[in-house]
């Protein structure tokens, strides 16, 4: 058995109840109720503190062996590692999930199950074979005192995989380092921004890597030589790391400092530059860089770092080579940026200005825009127009944050966003002269036409305008449907809220014993199903079975939109996917967004392939009915006591409580459940109609294609 380490850490009560997987109250019961309960051994009367191995010596006397996932055992022991006299350096611990990651589970299992003393020897051994990989890393040293964290690290990578160990890693250190303004894009977004890139580049840069999300679409899509920048050590290091685990097969090469003032590339030239860069900053180097020859389109001014990033991109490509920029809609407008943005238009390295819903990216109140640019070629086609997508009607509906700054992404409808995104961007590439375009979505402008005094390049604008060639007849018919529809909708939404088929329960809520879905799967009564990760691929079993590539994937947003399975599996990384089946329960992993966290697959679901961020549970139908269980394991409250995590709030399947009630009485509350998931659909339905009859209604009338009634209401 492993030997634990010299001084014991301390754990406060929320610890300990997610150590014990049970509520913060039941952890205060047993203070209250069991003497033998271990006594505070630190912190204030308000804010105790208790001995770890106490509690778990207390906690394993009474059978509760710990129900804190590997991820969660990790977090736990990185913030206890200075009490227990710690000295190994994050960027040692970056090199050992590297190294772990390839490792079997057998391997890793037996290094688990090591003397602290051995077991630092193995993690100072492993992290030298991961050599010198990570940038700025320092010299690692390892000590006893980092025993716990070193055990924990080796379990997360072997039951959660390397991605999962990272980010926890990554997340700690950016509170640590007090960063701020860090955060990933989205991994929709990503995509789209890689699948933006014509053909298969081969070398890709993106100097403002953060987590290397970007740079990751990018290998997915072929790229084997990866460069990367960023500001933040942090952000580097896990950059480097986590493009090692998710793209093993290509050349990685990242680096720490400040792209615009420290060029680490400066004789890189690139096939495609992808970038999501800080957005506002003044001091990016305005004065010192005045003559920088990166300025081929103007000189940036100091409240346009949007447009150093630009021209910084378009200088490491090569001629003809594509650039996609995340940037802020005032890019586009901005009256000190009017001369560059002449300059891009005027020579041709503009191609695109595409807009975003509102919630795509932080800052999640803006809706943001990506930027296709081309390097010129020398005596390449004279190139006489820009294309303008406007995607923000297919966000499908509001997209409002949750607790602590959660991304809203989740809740956009990603593949809607991504097809009209695409599907303008390719046609026009194929044909930028007979590009016809989509009223009031996307429309090809003439470079003289946007070459005036404010070169205003706001694509709502610009698509805007083209609402005059739509025929006042379609027009017409079309918002007769979609109101014919919107009456149905408002129909169906009535009946269903008209139901009253329950009661109130008494002058007091009922109360019922539970058990955690852990104990469930123990007892047989449920199997608990997940994605393995790719950097874990091959080291465990089948799931459920293999990764077949006609099938579609299952996503989180899918179950908070309460569409069918949108998912690509190209694009999954992962060959152990589980297959849906009818009456499966389906939890988000993540609490991102509106829409409900968990649902039973129906007929749509059945043969798709779980999504990475789901949780499968799969009930046995002579012990659990699947609409009692997806009622309660998507409850608020049961979801926000399984939430772990600072940044991202990411949901402990096994944590997740249900209440345990005859079989009979349980299919009285699936029934329920059952009807509740219908009135959201139903209202779901009748909000989109109701949105797009407004908008139809509207964009005719201010366009001109319809005519309000010949007598007004008084």
């Amino acid at each position: 058995m492993p030997q634990s380490s010299a001084s014991s850490a301390q754990v406060t009560a929320a610890e300990i109840s997610r150590i014990a997987g049970v509520t913060r109250a039941t952890v205060s019961n047993w203070r209250r109720r069991h003497e033998d309960f271990p006594a505070p051994s630190g912190g204030t009367d308000s804010s105790p503190l208790y001995d770890l191995e106490s509690v778990r010596a207390w906690l394993a006397s009474r059978g509760h062996a710990s129900a804190a996932s590997p991820s969660e055992e990790l977090r736990t022991t990185l913030r206890l590692r200075t009490q227990s006299g710690g000295s190994g350096t994050s960027e040692g611990l970056l090199l050992l999930v590297l190294a772990a990651a390839g490792h079997s589970v057998e391997e890793l299992t037996a290094a688990t199950e090591l003397s602290d003393t051995d077991l630092v020897t193995r993690a100072r051994r492993d992290v030298v074979t991961a050599g010198d990989s990570v940038p700025a890393a320092d010299p690692v040293r390892f000590g006893t005192g980092d025993a716990p964290v070193l055990r924990a690290l080796y379990a997360c990578v072997r039951d959660e995989g390397g991605e999962a160990a990272l980010g926890v890693l990554a997340e700690r250190e950016l509170e640590d380092s007090a960063a701020s303004g860090a955060y990933l894009t989205p991994a929709p977004l990503a995509d789209l921004l890689a699948r933006l890139i014509p053909g298969s580049p081969a070398r890709v840069l993106d100097p403002a890597c953060g987590g290397g999300t970007l740079l990751a679409a990018a290998a997915r899509r072929g790229a084997h030589e990866l460069y990367g920048q960023d500001h933040l050590p942090v952000q580097a290091r896990r950059s480097a790391v986590s493009l090692m685990l998710t793209a093993p097969e290509a050349t990685v090469t990242v680096r720490a400092a400040d792209s615009l003032r420290a060029d680490a590339f400066p004789e890189l030239v690139a096939d495609a530059v992808l970038c999501n860069p800080p957005y506002g900053v003044r001091d990016w180097g305005h004065d010192e860089l005045a003559y920088d020859p990166r300025w081929a389109y103007g000189v940036p001014a100091r409240a346009e770092s949007e447009l150093a990033w630009v021209q910084h991109a378009l200088a490491h490509l090569a001629p003809g080579g594509y650039a996609a920029l995340l940037l802020p809609p005032a890019t586009a407008g901005r009256a000190s940026g009017r001369r560059v943005r002449k300059e891009l238009v005027r020579s041709g390295a503009l191609r695109a200005v595409i807009a975003l819903p509102v919630g795509a990216a932080v800052p999640l109140h803006v809706g943001l825009q990506v930027w296709v640019l081309q390097r010129p070629e020398p005596g390449g086609q004279e190139r006489t127009s820009v294309l303008f997508v406007d995607t923000v009607d297919t966000a499908g509906g509001t997209a409002s944050g949750r607790t602590r700054g959660v991304s809203r992404s989740a809740s956009l409808d990603w593949p809607g966003v991504t097809a009209r995104a695409l599907g303008a961007w390719r046609a026009f590439t194929e044909d930028p002269d007979g590009f016809e375009g989509e009223p009031g979505v996307a429309r090809a402008v003439g470079v003289v036409d946007l070459l005036d005094d404010v070169v205003d390049l706001t694509p709502a604008r610009l698509v805007r305008a083209s609402r005059s060639e739509v025929d006042p007849a379609e027009l017409s018919a079309e918002v007769e449907a979609t109101r014919r529809d919107l009456a149905g909708a408002a129909k169906a939404l009535a009946r269903a809220a008209g139901h009253e088929e329950w009661s109130a329960a008494g002058a007091r809520p009922r109360e019922w014993r539970t058990a955690t879905a852990s104990d469930l799967a123990r007892g047989r009564a449920l199997t608990l199903l997940r994605t393995v990760p790719e950097s874990a691929r091959g080291r465990a079993e089948d799931a459920g079975g293999g990764q077949a590539a006609a099938r579609a994937v299952l996503t989180g947003s899918d179950i908070s939109r309460g569409s069918g399975p949108t998912g690509d599996p190209a694009e999954l990384r992962s060959d152990t996917a589980p297959v849906i089946a009818v009456g499966d329960v389906l939890v988000r992993a993540v609490v991102s967004g509106d829409g409900p966290m968990a649902r039973v697959a129906g007929e749509e679901d059945a043969g798709a392939l779980l999504g990475p961020h789901v949780h499968l549970f799969r009930p046995d139908p002579k012990r659990l009915d699947a609409w009692f269980l997806a009622g309660f394991l998507g409850a608020e409250e049961n979801i926000a006591g399984a939430s772990t995590g600072s940044t991202v709030l990411s949901v402990n399947p096994g944590r997740l409580r249900v209440p345990l009630l005859p079989l009979e009485e349980q299919r009285r509350y699936g029934d329920a459940f059952r009807h509740v998931h219908a009135l959201r659909a139903e209202a779901r339905r009748a909000t989109r109609l109701a949105e797009e009859t407004a908008r139809l209604l509207a964009g005719g009338l201010t366009g001109g294609q319809l005519l309000p009634a010949r007598h007004a209401t008084p």
